[in-house]
């Protein structure tokens, strides 16, 4: 048996910020504050009808089901073992993709410590950081859960609240010193622009890569077995996590928004360059570099509480019998040893997409739409699921419960299940606001991916053999 599930590693405070810290990354301010205030639509958009959604049926299937497996364990007590695996394939394999684009945004922070700050448009220097990073965090998730939890705890102190609420800060400074605010300036037409043009989707194609930066709140529930008390815990952590991803999401957003004209917000260095803007004007420009190392340490810790996450859930079903032996190996930190270095060579894959689009922005935004994509279809199963097991196995003890009995199940998920089906439709819309080459290319880049990507999990599914299945041992 692995002995690493049974020891007690987490506290509250430390799951609270590995839920930060896989949600909430400070590459998404850009994204947001390049919209003007329009960002207020998509934010309340995510946060109402994405992340709440989210947080709720969550807590109620891993406090009702809290053994390991997260996704896995969930979708399978629902809908059997084929839906379970796909579910946490589907969560493995976008998280895979999304290395890439959030190691680009430490790029872009990196650069910061040079001189030459155009580094952060070149593909080249974007491409050695990714891998150079990826593989070093991959290094560390080997020495097991307790190492990577205490990076993890202080990238996310450090490198994303420290400097999510330091440009808050600067932020509301620079406001109430009278200076103009650039989402209320008249020649970049974003004044008073509260609303989308709902009518075309093009313009609206932002939201799917909005939704992206509030997903991931399940992901900590795969160490759920790893608190003390996790049915009383586990909430606690949730909704603590939810409380600051909102509150820092709107101001920095906003404060970026301040002292940036959208046309001119680059979406890997855009943190960077609102710092730049904000710590030129206060005379204190010496401090740049700091926060650039900074945030790129936070991007790392990020990644480090991904990397522990969906390839742990992996570990599961390579266990179960759902994927050959060999995935199931661990080492003797009881870490899955195999799947990490098999996801790393896709990432290595996956990142080459860098060098063929036309600049680091498409580049990086078409990642977070191939991302996104599947898992929305990881998060339709998962408040099937919800709903489900509500009548399936009612009498199943759930120390939290989304209230409202079935009828408040029902809201919840429908709510949930209708804004996935929203963001998935017009994700496959080119945006306005990036330039990404070809539209054709666009569409026809992305179906595939997504094709791809549910076809594997149901393949491989009927494939398996009953040799697959390991025993308790391993």
């Amino acid at each position: 048996m692995n002995k690493i599930n049974s020891k007690v590693t987490l506290t509250v405070f430390a799951l609270a910020m590995m839920n930060v810290a896989a949600v909430m990354s400070l590459r998404g301010l850009p994204m947001m504050a390049k919209e003007g205030l329009t960002m207020i639509f998509y934010l309340l958009f995510a946060s109402l009808f994405f992340l709440v959604p989210v947080s709720l049926v969550s807590a109620e299937l891993a406090t009702g089901w809290p053994q390991s497996g997260g996704v896995y364990r969930w979708v399978k007590e629902a809908f059997g073992s084929r839906w379970g695996f796909t579910a946490i394939w589907l969560q493995w394999i976008q998280n895979v993709i999304w290395y890439p684009t959030v190691l680009s945004f430490a790029a872009g922070a990196l650069s910061y410590l040079f001189i030459d700050q155009s580094l952060a448009n070149s593909k080249y220097f974007n491409l050695a950081v990714i891998l150079i990073v990826y593989w070093a965090a991959t290094l560390i998730s080997l020495r097991g859960m307790k190492t990577s939890g205490k990076i993890t705890t202080y990238g996310v102190i450090c490198g994303t609240l420290i400097p999510g609420v330091f440009v808050i800060i600067l932020g509301i400074l620079w406001f109430v010193m009278g200076n103009k605010l650039e989402f209320l300036n008249l020649e970049t037409h974003q004044a008073i622009k509260f609303f989308p043009v709902l009518s075309n989707f093009n313009s609206v194609a932002f939201l799917a890569g909005i939704v992206l930066l509030f997903a991931g709140m399940e992901v900590g529930a795969v160490h759920v077995t790893e608190l003390k008390n996790p049915t009383r815990q586990f909430p606690k952590a949730v909704f603590s996590a939810m409380f600051i991803i909102i509150i820092i999401f709107t101001l920095g957003s906003l404060a970026i928004a301040a002292v940036m004209p959208a046309k001119d917000i680059n979406l890997n260095a855009g943190i960077m360059q609102g710092f730049n803007e904000l710590l030129t004007k206060f005379n204190i420009h010496w401090l740049l570099p700091v926060i650039g190392f900074l945030v790129a340490f936070g991007a790392v810790g990020g990644v480090l509480a991904w990397i522990a996450g969906p390839s742990k859930g992996l570990l599961a079903t390579a266990t179960n019998g759902d994927l050959p032996p060999f995935m199931a190996k661990t080492n003797k930190n009881g870490v899955q040893r195999n799947i990490l270095i098999i996801q790393g060579c896709i990432v290595t894959l996956v990142s080459l997409v860098f060098l063929v689009m036309p600049n680091i922005s498409s580049a990086f935004f078409i990642l977070s739409i191939l991302t996104v994509a599947p898992y929305l279809i990881m998060y339709f199963l998962l408040y099937c699921t919800a709903i489900r097991l509500r009548y399936t196995q009612p009498n199943v003890k759930r120390a939290y419960k989304v209230p409202g009995g079935k009828l408040g199940m029902w809201v919840i998920s429908g709510i949930g299940i209708l804004a996935v089906l929203f963001a998935f439709f017009i994700g496959f819309f080119p945006p306005d606001q990036i330039a990404v080459g070809s539209p054709t290319f666009y569409v026809i880049f992305l179906i595939a991916g997504v094709l791809v990507f549910v076809a594997a999990p149901l393949i491989i599914h009927q494939l398996k053999k009953p040799g697959w299945k390991q025993n308790n041992d391993n």
